[in-house]
């Protein structure tokens, strides 16, 4: 069992969008669709064998890129997203920021995204639209279907979905 939907989005997601200066009305979806479909919203944090971990299941390598291609052209925006790091930990071993730390992960998964030109994102993303997004530009590896992302993402965030129609 995961995270409920519901208060991964009031409690992380919006919160850490809101810091990181992030206002588009789907991006919140978008996170929460992608923490759905890559660790079923926390029920699995570092699968055996897999090189990418967290609630967002992302890999130490694009955890690198988004520093060093992005964040280092972006220098406020890096201070802030450093600020959501812990002080100490972030230091020694800061690819375990993104297992251990809600918040930095959730900032780190949303710039997997928006570095991307490309990228944009409609006010009010229906599911098919988030799994484009995702097999676009932040798995584009994936064996996952669009189909099958879909499902997985109508059957974990419905009490979001159902909140936000409310």
């Amino acid at each position: 069992m995961g995270i409920c939907a519901k208060e991964l989005t009031r409690w992380v997601i919006e919160p850490t969008l809101q810091r990181i200066g992030v206002s588009a009305p789907g991006a919140a979806r978008l996170l929460l669709a992608t923490a759905a479909q890559e660790s079923g919203l926390g029920s699995h944090l570092k699968p055996e064998g897999q090189r990418a971990s967290g609630l967002y299941q992302i890999q130490s390598l694009t955890h690198r890129h988004v520093w060093d291609d992005y964040l280092a052209h972006h220098a406020e925006l890096a201070s802030t997203v450093r600020g959501l790091a812990s002080q100490h930990d972030f230091l020694s071993n800061p690819h375990a920021e993104l297992t251990t730390n809600l918040s930095y992960a959730t900032a780190i998964a949303w710039l997997i995204y928006a570095r991307n030109p490309e990228f944009s994102l409609t006010d009010n993303p229906q599911p098919e639209e988030l799994a484009q997004l995702w097999k676009r530009f932040y798995h584009p590896k994936s064996d996952i279907s669009e189909e099958e992302f879909v499902a997985t993402c109508n059957r974990l965030t419905e009490d979001a979905d159902a909140e936000a129609a409310a």
